[in-house]
C-alpha cells in the first residue's frame, strides 16, 4: 500500500507532535499510577482479611486462613501480573494499545469492584487474579505506546515513571487513609472508580499511536503486524534473544531481582534498627484530633516509622524516574545502565555499615537509594526501543515485564531465603553481586553498539 505524505508548516507539525506527545502522556500516567496503586493497596486489606476471616471453604477442601494461605493467594494475583506481560505483548502488536490500555482498565477497576463485594476469600482470590490478569497487560500496551507514539520519547518516560512512582507511594497511604473512616469493602468500591473513568477516557482520547515510528530509531523497521501464528512467536521470540536485546534482557532480570530482593523484607530489617522504635501515636496527637480519627487514649496503638521510610523511599523514587528518563534523551542508555547499576552495587555494599551509624546516615543512603533504584527503569525501557524492532515492540516489552516481574519476582524469595539461613550482609553482598551484572552488560551492550 502507498503512503501519502502531507506536509505541514513547520509551526502546525510541532504543534501536531506536541499534542500527541502530551495525549498519549496523558494516558499512560494516569493508567500506570492506577496499576500501581491497585497493586500497592492489597498488603493494606491483607492485615484485614487476616482477622476478619477464618476459612478459605473451596466445597472439597476447607484451609485456614493464616499467612501462609493469604500468602499464596496473593501471590497468585502478583504472580499473573507478571506471567501476562508476554502474552499481553503479542496482543498488543497485533490490536494496538489503546484497545489493551482501556480494557486493562476495565478489568483492574471490575476487580476492586468485585473485591468491595467479596463475601469470602475465595471470590477475594478471584478478585485478585482478575486484578492481576487486566494488569499484566499494561505495561507492554503503555511502553509500546510511549516507544511508538511520543516523539521525546525519554522525557515521555520520565513522566510515565513519575506516575508510576506515585502510585506505588500513594497507593498504601491513600487505602490506610481511607480506612480510617470507612470498612475495607466501602474502601475497595471507591478505589475501583476511578479506573472505570480511566477507562472511558482512554476510549476516548485522541493521538496517533505510530506517529514517532522511524526505520532510523527503531530497529530497522517501520513494520507493524505484530504476530500472526505460534510459529511467527517462536521465530520472532528466538531473533529477539539472539541478537543484543538478550543482553538487555538480563539487564532487566537484575533490575527486577535487585528491586524485589531489597524492598520485600526492608521494613522488617529497618524494624530492629536505632531510631525505628515504635511511637505511641498518642503522643503525637491531640485528644482531639485522636477521638476524630476514632483513636482511644490508651490503646497503645503506635507508628511505625519503618514504614514510612519505606513509603518515603517509595516516593523520592519519582526524582529518580525523571532524571532516569531525561538522561536517556541526554547520554547513550548503554553508558547509563552500566553507571546506575555501579552506583547500585555501591549503595548495596554500603547498607549494612551505614544503618549502624543511626537514622540519619541511613536516611540520607534511603533517599540516594530510592533514586537509583528507579533510574535505571526509563533507561532500559529506552534501550528495549532502541534494540527492538517497531513491529514486535510489544513482545519485546512483554518479555521484559516477564523479566521485571516474573523473573524479578524470584528476588523476594531469594532475600528471604539468604536471611534465614545467613544475615543481612549476606543479602546485600548478594544484590550488589546482581547490580554489577547489570553494569558489566550495560557496558557490553555499549561495546557491541
Amino acid at each position: 500500500m502507498r503512503e501519502t505524505v502531507t506536509h505541514l508548516p513547520a509551526a502546525d507539525t510541532n504543534h501536531t507532535v506536541n499534542a500527541n506527545d502530551r495525549a498519549i502522556t496523558a494516558l499512560v500516567m494516569l493508567a500506570h499510577g492506577l496499576v500501581h496503586t491497585y497493586e500497592m493497596a492489597v498488603p493494606i486489606f491483607v492485615v484485614i482479611w487476616l482477622t476478619e476471616f477464618d476459612l478459605i471453604n473451596l466445597g472439597i477442601a476447607q484451609f485456614n486462613v493464616t499467612t501462609a494461605t493469604v500468602g499464596v493467594i496473593v501471590t497468585l494475583g502478583y504472580g499473573l501480573f507478571g506471567a501476562g506481560a508476554l502474552p499481553g505483548g503479542i496482543v498488543v502488536d497485533r490490536i494496538g494499545s489503546r484497545r489493551l490500555i482501556t480494557g486493562c482498565l476495565l478489568g483492574m477497576g471490575g476487580s476492586y469492584i468485585l473485591l468491595g463485594l467479596a463475601p469470602s476469600m475465595v471470590v477475594i482470590a478471584l478478585a485478585l487474579v482478575l486484578w492481576g490478569l487486566s494488569a499484566s497487560v499494561y505495561h507492554p500496551a503503555g511502553l509500546s505506546l510511549i516507544s511508538k507514539g511520543v516523539e521525546q520519547r525519554g522525557t515521555g518516560l520520565a513522566y510515565h515513571g513519575v506516575a508510576g512512582n506515585l502510585g506505588i507511594g500513594l497507593g498504601p497511604l491513600v487505602a490506610a487513609v481511607l480506612l480510617l473512616v470507612a470498612e475495607w469493602r466501602t474502601v475497595a468500591l471507591v478505589l475501583g472508580v476511578p479506573a472505570l473513568l480511566a477507562a472511558v477516557y482512554a476510549s476516548q482520547a485522541s493521538f496517533d499511536e505510530t506517529a514517532a515510528v522511524t526505520a532510523a530509531t527503531d530497529g530497522g523497521s517501520k513494520a507493524s503486524s505484530g504476530i500472526d501464528s505460534l510459529g511467527e512467536f517462536l521465530t520472532e521470540s528466538k531473533h529477539l534473544l539472539t541478537g543484543s536485546f538478550l543482553l538487555v534482557f538480563v539487564v532487566v532480570m537484575c533490575s527486577g531481582l535487585y528491586y524485589r530482593g531489597v524492598l520485600t523484607f526492608l521494613p522488617e530489617l529497618l524494624r530492629g534498627l536505632p531510631g525505628f522504635e515504635p511511637i505511641p501515636i498518642e503522643t503525637l496527637l491531640p485528644p482531639g484530633v485522636l477521638s476524630a480519627l476514632g483513636i482511644e487514649v490508651g490503646t497503645g496503638q503506635t507508628l511505625k516509622p519503618q514504614d514510612y521510610f519505606y513509603a518515603g523511599l517509595l516516593l523520592i523514587g519519582v526524582l529518580g524516574q525523571y532524571a532516569g528518563g531525561k538522561l536517556s534523551d541526554r547520554i547513550p542508555v548503554e553508558y547509563g545502565i552500566a553507571g546506575s547499576f555501579l552506583v547500585l552495587a555501591v549503595l548495596a555494599v554500603l547498607f549494612v555499615p551505614v544503618s549502624a551509624m543511626g537514622f540519619g546516615p541511613l536516611a540520607v543512603l534511603g533517599a540516594l537509594l530510592g533514586i537509583a533504584l528507579f533510574v535505571v527503569q526509563p533507561m532500559y525501557q529506552a534501550a528495549v526501543a532502541e534494540y527492538t524492532p517497531a513491529g514486535t515492540r510489544g513482545l519485546s516489552y512483554g518479555f521484559t515485564y516477564l523479566g521485571v516481574f516474573g523473573v524479578g519476582a524470584l528476588g523476594g524469595g531469594l532475600a528471604g531465603s539468604i536471611l534465614a539461613f545467613a544475615n543481612a550482609t549476606a543479602l546485600f553482598g548478594t544484590l550488589a553481586g546482581i547490580a554489577l551484572v547489570a553494569a558489566v552488560t550495560g557496558v557490553a551492550l555499549a561495546r557491541r553498539k
